[in-house]
């Protein structure tokens, strides 16, 4: 039984005899110049024969079916390439269904930064709780610190988030205590405490930068680009914009002398 094709193969006289040397070259008439609109070549026909000349070309028929393979140039296969180790779902509990090209580093250096985070964001909730003194009572700074403290805490959750996205394993570790006091005779607390801020941003910064080196020699684009949009561009813009600036005039407007417990801030004469 003949198989009629979807659609119309117009050939160049020149290239008829290579293509249909299976066909009778008197059981039709080639045109003398056509377009060629299709070419589909298949390993499942043997051979093909042209009949019905219309308008501008011949309609093309299978003549027999040889064999079920594929089709040639097929480049994407779902069904045979979902059959591969690294996309068949696992069946165990304790295993992540979504983990996929994850390393362990990865997971490890993911839980490490988490601590960073959360120690950073222990320091600044203890400078929070020291400028809120009544002894000390400046009320700006200990505001700022708490918002920093829960500025850092909120990146330690969006990081576990992502863990958990990626099918990792959230893993925490120890938090050092923070100082209480950060009186400063020379400097002043205020002084000091913005320079340590700064000191701990600059560190969390090589951190990040650090994660995204393990991210990048692990060859895992999604996890570079969450770091680099979620994180590094942030943390540069705070880092440079906020607290250089805030030391800088601290440094240079003001003359701290200390006071007891507090600083009191002149301007210089």
């Amino acid at each position: 039984m003949f198989l009629e094709a979807t659609s119309a193969i117009s050939l160049q006289g020149s290239n008829l005899g290579l293509l249909l040397n299976s066909a009778s070259a008197n059981s039709f008439s080639t045109p003398s110049s056509c377009n060629l609109s299709l070419l589909s070549r298949s390993s499942s026909f043997s051979s093909l024969a042209l009949s019905r000349k219309r308008d501008n070309g011949f309609t093309g028929y299978a003549l027999s079916e040889t064999n079920s393979m594929p089709l040639t140039g097929v480049v994407f296969q779902p069904f045979e390439e979902v059959k591969k180790d690294d996309y068949i779902v696992p069946i165990v509990p304790q295993v992540s269904l979504a983990r996929q090209r994850f390393s362990e580093e990865s997971e490890a250096a993911i839980n490490e930064q988490i601590n960073v985070e959360y120690n950073v964001s222990y320091v600044y909730h203890s400078m929070y709780a020291y400028f809120d003194r009544d002894n000390i009572a400046l009320k700006g700074l200990a505001k700022f610190f708490k918002d920093s403290s829960e500025e850092e805490r909120d990146h330690a959750q969006k990081l576990m988030e992502y863990q958990n996205i990626r099918g990792g394993r959230v893993k925490l570790h120890s938090i050092l205590n923070p100082p209480a006091e950060f009186e400063h005779v020379e400097k002043g607390d205020a002084l000091y405490a913005m320079e340590l801020a700064l000191s701990l941003e600059k560190l969390t910064n090589e951190k990040l930068l650090n994660l995204h080196s393990v991210a990048d020699s692990n060859n895992d684009p999604q996890m570079t680009y969450f770091i680099e949009t979620e994180f590094l561009q942030e943390q540069v813009n705070f880092m440079l914009l906020f607290y250089l600036d805030f030391v800088y005039n601290l440094h240079n407007l003001h003359v701290f002398v200390a006071h007891g417990n507090r600083c009191v801030a002149m301007k210089p004469k």
